[in-house]
């Protein structure tokens, strides 16, 4: 894949979900991420608002997770997290798909969830005059076969999420790029598929781009720009 630096940078989610993140590491993402010129930076609900703070007339946008990573809280929590997470500065939210209910079989108890979801995002950004919020759910793909993988991106797809999204990082295994493409061949137009766990060198996240993924969610972003910055992609 043909790329640019620059270009390249606007994959990444430069993300830092490690339990035991401190808040100076928080400040650190967000001064790397506007020194790179990344897509966002993806870190837990309760540093958003320092994150917005941080990256206040940035190009970076503020993602955060919602019911990470196992998706299992209520509806109720999860909506009063969408709500929390955008008042509180975030434009782009990961949701963790309900994996318990997929995987037990409840598959219209997790499509109306997502979709219930995607309706509150639409509701709180108009509410407070926000632009678009981006929605990303992550579908767990290390659990799944191929066609549960298939059925979870038709799903999404349906609840009018803007991306599918293989991995929290806290599965057995993350993103590969044969899942990127069974997510791109079943995903409609108009629904992206982020890649994320385990991408840690340039050449792992360009297999990921080249195998269909527009978004990346890694740890180790920095080190992978300097790699593109050293020749790896033209200026």
């Amino acid at each position: 894949m043909a790329m640019r630096v620059r270009e390249f940078a606007k994959t990444v989610d430069h993300t830092l979900l490690k339990p035991d993140t401190t808040e100076k590491e928080i400040v650190l993402i967000c001064e790397e991420a506007a020194e790179y010129h990344f897509a966002a930076v993806c870190i837990p609900p309760g540093y958003v608002r320092r994150a917005a703070r941080e990256l206040s007339g940035v190009d970076v946008k503020v993602a955060t997770v919602i019911s990470f990573p196992f998706g299992a809280d209520t509806m109720a929590i999860k909506t009063s997290a969408v709500r929390d997470a955008i008042v509180g500065g975030a434009s782009e939210l990961d949701v963790v798909m309900s994996i318990s209910r997929f995987l037990s079989g409840d598959f219209n108890y997790v499509a109306e969830e997502l979709a219930s979801l995607n309706q509150e995002v639409s509701v709180v950004a108009m509410n407070n005059g926000l632009n678009d919020i981006v929605v990303k759910v992550i579908i767990e793909t290390a659990y799944l076969d191929d066609k549960m993988k298939r059925l979870a991106t038709q799903i999404v797809a349906a609840s009018g999420a803007d991306f599918v999204k293989t991995s929290t990082g806290f599965a057995p295994s993350g993103a590969t790029p044969e899942d990127v493409a069974i997510l791109r061949e079943e995903a409609p137009e108009g629904l992206a598929v982020k890649a994320s766990g385990g991408i840690r060198t340039l050449d792992d996240a360009l297999e990921m781009l080249n195998a269909g993924a527009s978004r990346l969610g890694m740890s180790s972003s920095v080190a992978v720009m300097k790699e593109a910055e050293d020749g790896g992609l033209q200026e």
